[in-house]
């Protein structure tokens, strides 16, 4: 996958089959839209292009109020990491300003998509808006495609067990710490990438050595205290393990949240690479880290289950 920060890097691109949008948590309804953009693609000997913003809009223009504790289900690493494991050929990170917010819908099609992308095929989700206050929608750029000639698919919503997949109800169900409802709607395993350090020593002090993990951005949505069963792409190398998250840790690091990593049969090589950890199943919500003694029964408890999972 070809990243291209802002429109000036980007070369000649085939045949552009273009989406937009925030694209958090790369999940379901996120990955019907990228299918169908290849399938296009394939069709007319294009290319895919995904265009997303950062920061996120929401952050820029309401930042005393909806933007201010917006959590996000990926960070802005993880989620280039999901689009390139998706399929997209070319990434179009555009920094979103005050300024860029006042480009109209109609400037955004015609400058932009079409003016700068060469749009070949336009495909967006079904509740889209774009442009100055979110004017732009489906039945405007079907309006515009039918004067300028190009191409522009609606992409239906997506449901699981009668829910609509959303961004919203992925947040919601992470808070609650259903990591498998989560993983449901994702159709991915929801995933912290970071670096790893030295652990809390009362875990060492437990007879069960952490390493921390390292959150890289503000705003990085974390499930609630608790145990979860997670497997963990660190290099080269594979673990099966246990995370630990405590708030009230001393080093919950700087933006409060503690985030502790056991690996099973861990042979302590620290590969020089972020380690991708994998959330299969919450085991326990809520941990007590008042003693060694208390972590260590909690913990034991927690091993043994999450050594007779299968994943």
């Amino acid at each position: 996958m070809e990243i291209h920060y802002g429109f000036e890097s980007l070369g000649s691109i085939r045949n552009p089959v273009v989406t937009t949008g925030a694209f958090d948590g790369v999940h379901v309804g996120h990955k019907t839209i990228i299918n169908r953009i290849k399938e296009i693609a394939r069709e007319i000997d294009g290319q895919t292009v995904l265009v997303t913003f950062y920061p996120h809009p929401r952050i820029v223009l309401y930042p005393e109020t909806e933007g201010k504790d917006l959590l996000f289900i990926s960070s802005q690493k993880e989620k280039i990491a999901l689009l390139e494991l998706a399929g997209v050929e070319h990434l179009v990170i555009v920094r979103f300003s005050i300024d860029f917010s006042k480009i109209t819908s109609d400037q955004f099609v015609r400058d932009i998509l079409l003016g700068k992308l060469h749009a070949r095929c336009i495909v967006v989700g079904f509740n889209h808006h774009f442009g100055h206050n979110r004017q732009g929608d489906y039945d405007y750029l079907y309006s515009l495609s039918q004067e300028l000639g190009f191409r522009v698919e609606e992409i239906p919503e997506q449901d699981i067990q009668n829910e609509t997949v959303s961004s919203t109800t992925i947040r919601k169900a992470l808070k609650e710490g259903k990591i498998q409802r989560a993983n449901a709607y994702l159709d991915h395993q929801y995933i912290i990438i970071g670096a790893l350090g030295i652990g809390h020593k009362v875990f060492s002090e437990a007879s069960f050595p952490t390493l921390s993990v390292q959150l890289e951005e503000v705003g990085k949505l974390i499930p609630p205290d608790g145990v979860y069963a997670v497997s963990v792409k660190w290099g080269s190398l594979q673990y099966k393990g246990m995370v630990a998250i405590a708030r009230n840790i001393l080093d919950a690091g700087p933006f409060g949240v503690g985030v502790q990593l056991h690996l099973i049969d861990f042979d302590h090589h620290f590969p020089d690479a972020d380690a991708t950890i994998l959330f299969h199943k919450r085991i326990r919500l809520g941990l007590d880290t008042s003693s060694p003694e208390i972590i260590n029964k909690q913990l034991t408890q927690d091993l043994a289950f999450v050594m007779d999972l299968i994943f």
